[in-house]
Order: structure tokens, then sequence, then C-alpha cells
């Protein structure tokens, strides 16, 4: 993995964008994705999803997709970045997994 400063928990919203980024999607395309692979349990509210993708782009984890000129909907994509970010995440959530049931069930490791 590159350097970087930061690796921390993601927000779910930004779990579940960086995931729907693993193919390009325009805005109302990553809404629609998050809300099936949650199976519904998470709705991004129009706000709170370009208010991510600003960040997300900031950080360099998603970039726009070049695309036709001709479209009004702008493509976005995760990048090397955004994907190191993803499996930071994953390997974060597994270990509160493991600790939780270590914990709580008196599971061994």
């Amino acid at each position: 993995m590159s350097e970087r400063t930061e690796y921390g928990p993601l927000t779910e919203a930004v779990y579940y964008i960086l995931l729907s980024l693993y193919k390009p999607l325009h805005g109302y395309g990553i809404m629609q994705n998050v809300k099936e692979i949650s199976n519904g349990r998470v709705t991004l509210g129009a706000g709170t999803m370009y208010g991510a993708l600003n960040t997300l782009l900031e950080k360099g984890w998603i970039v726009p997709e070049i695309g036709d000129d001709d479209s009004r909907k702008k493509e976005y994509r995760i990048t090397d970045l955004g994907k190191e970010n993803v499996e930071y995440e994953i390997k974060r959530l597994e270990e509160l997994i493991k600790n939780g049931k270590i914990v709580a069930r008196g599971e061994q490791a």
C-alpha cells in the first residue's frame, strides 16, 4: 500500500459509495447501487452523496470518468488509493468482528 497520512474508519455512506464506484457510475446510479447492495438499509440523500463525492475527489480516492461530453451525467470511478482505503476498512471491520466474537461469545481467535 502507498504511504498516506490517514487511515481511519470510513462512514457507512463513504464505504458504500466507494464500493459502488468499482464500476463507473453517475450520482443517481450510485444512490441506487448503495440501496441495492445494502439490501435497502442505506439510502443516500443527494446532499450527503454529493458532499461525499466532493470530499472523495479532493482526497484522490475517486476521479471523474472521461466520457461523452454530450452527457449531462458525470460518472465517477474509484482510484487505486480509494481501493486501498476500502481494503483497509475491510481489514478493520474483520478485526472488529473477530474481537467482538472473542469477548461477547467467549470464542477463541
